[in-house]
């Protein structure tokens, strides 16, 4: 009972760091390439209204950077406090790609931001426009290995289970490194980031328009932003498209989850949107108050066939024989087996049975014929066989559905939005809708709740799963007092709420003194 409290008091210590991390992760990736593309247009046209743009935004861009920064070293390390079974299970993988992104990406980062930041007058315009970038760069990149380690947890490819250490061994950088998981998560998050970097500077700039304050700099911002943002508002609804597809292949549970499909069906429809019954109201064949749903669209986005059979929550815990989908109790056992194994080569070891040794060896070695059965058969569902019941394979639905649905809704708003922003101030007719100026000012913090609403979607969904199919959460937590988890959770609670409100109140402050520190000056003259 004593562990159990942990792993509760671990997962909800790790999620509450999550969440604050996220808040400042996605504006310092899409404004720091906003800022370059900005100073960019300074250089290529001398015009010092750019620089100021670029001296503007770049204020605002160091105090998030700061904040961001101090929790997710925090994340990191909570790796090894709360979840050292995990991390010495695959330590040997999940610890690679957060090394590069520490020596490569982070260094690269920190080391052009001091120049960035403090060379105006000490290196040359170029020069400094080539650390603007590089900081940008270095940004992006150790967003790449961050998010390579976190979708080997979605879809573990690239390694071997080594029987002598009991854990997992990398045999395939480059499996692990660009992996289909890795490629897409990596571009759908970086394509919403820069979105919400749009966003951002979008709506900032229409509140400066809005009090007919540095209109100026306020409509170049926009010109920049509201195109970026359209572009890569875009390209999240295509990789979000791509990722659905990979989901409906590597994790059919999530995608069951995420439309509370808990009947598979052949030209499944998509559910645009639906109030879904209490579990313990719901009938067998309707698990929704009402629902508006778009025929086969489900199936046409999961594997690109109309008729495709898209599995539910029913098919993959009581199994279907004939859409060849075994059921959870048969991966529980398979998994028991493969632990069982285990078992029995420590015992073997223990009492120095050389014979019971190697036999249970040539079980794991992928090379003999029985290697290869037994991984195939068994070790393939490992994580099952620490798994009580099935039901505990089933996500939160009404989180996962109406979570998708949120994010799905907003990014189609913001496409919308940002075509018309786009539209308008290059015809120099924004200023005069003030109704679409508080929109812009409203999308800020939509657009986070659209970020968190995502991630919402990716790690609850892949619930149970500490790594998917190898090790539920149940056993990767460290076996520590739940007592000392629970207290650093209120800690880490009271140090993030007061870094948050310090980064709004400071950025509200620097928004309202403007580019020159000047914020009861005059209109600007055009």
């Amino acid at each position: 009972m004593e562990y159990l409290q942990t792993v509760d008091w671990s997962r909800a210590q790790f999620a509450l760091t999550a969440v604050y991390h996220w808040l400042f992760v996605p504006l310092t990736l899409g404004l720091s390439v906003l800022i370059a593309i900005m100073e960019s247009c300074w250089l290529r046209t001398g015009d010092d209204g750019w620089r100021r743009c670029v001296r503007f935004w770049m204020r605002l861009f160091g105090v998030n950077f700061a904040i961001g920064a101090a929790t997710g070293l925090i994340l990191e390390f909570e790796f090894g406090t709360n979840w050292s079974n995990y991390s010495y299970f695959v330590g040997d993988i999940f610890g690679a790609p957060l090394a590069i992104e520490g020596i490569m990406a982070f260094f690269l980062e920190t080391t052009f931001l001091a120049v960035m930041f403090f060379g105006w007058d000490k290196v040359s315009p170029r020069a400094h426009l080539t650390a603007t970038w590089l900081t940008a760069v270095g940004a992006n990149l150790s967003a790449w290995w961050i998010l390579v380690a976190n979708a080997w947890m979605q879809y573990p490819v690239g390694c071997r289970f080594d029987l002598q250490t009991v854990r997992n061994e990398m045999t395939s950088f480059w499996d692990v490194a660009f992996s289909p998981v890795a490629v897409n998560k990596f571009f759908h998050t970086v394509a919403s980031s820069f979105t919400l970097a749009s966003l951002f500077v979008v709506g900032v700039s229409a509140w400066y328009l809005l009090r007919r304050r540095e209109e100026r700099m306020a409509r170049r911002s926009i010109g920049v932003a509201s195109l970026f943002g359209l572009l890569f508002a875009v390209a999240t609804a295509y990789t979000g498209d791509r990722s659905g597809a990979i989901v409906a292949r590597v994790q059919p549970m999530k995608l069951a989850a995420m439309e509370a499909l808990y009947e598979g069906k052949a030209g499944a429809p998509l559910t645009v949107a639906g109030v879904l019954r209490p579990e313990a109201n719901r009938p067998a064949d309707d698990p929704f108050y009402f629902s508006i749903g778009i025929p086969k669209l489900l199936s046409v986005m999961s594997f690109r066939d109309a008729q495709a059979y898209v599995p539910g929550i029913g098919d993959l815990l009581d199994g279907n024989p004939g859409q060849g989908i075994l059921s959870a109790a048969e991966k529980m056992a398979r998994g028991r087996a493969a632990v069982e194994e285990l078992a029995r080569y420590r015992a073997a070891r223990e009492r120095g049975d050389r014979g019971a040794m190697a036999a249970i060896e040539r079980k794991f070695d992928p090379a003999t014929p029985e290697g290869a059965e037994f991984l195939r058969e068994k070790f393939a569902y490992f994580g099952y066989g620490y798994l009580r019941t099935p039901e505990q394979l089933v996500p939160n639905v009404p989180l996962l559905f109406y979570s998708f649905r949120a994010m799905v809704g907003a990014g189609v708003l913001f496409i919308l939005l940002l075509a018309a922003v786009w539209w308008l101030n290059r015809r120099d007719r924004l200023a005069s809708q003030r109704w679409l100026l508080r929109m812009c000012v409203w999308m800020i913090p939509l657009s986070y709740l659209a970020s968190q609403a995502g991630w919402a979607v990716a790690e609850a969904g892949r619930q149970p799963w500490a790594i998917q199919n190898l090790m539920p959460v149940g056993i990767a937590a460290s076996k520590i007092p739940a007592a000392s988890v629970s207290t650093t959770f209120v800690l880490f609670l009271a140090l993030f709420t007061a870094l948050l409100a310090a980064e709004i109140s400071i950025l509200l402050r620097q928004i309202k003194i403007g580019p020159d520190g000047a914020g009861n000056s005059e209109p600007e003259k055009l």
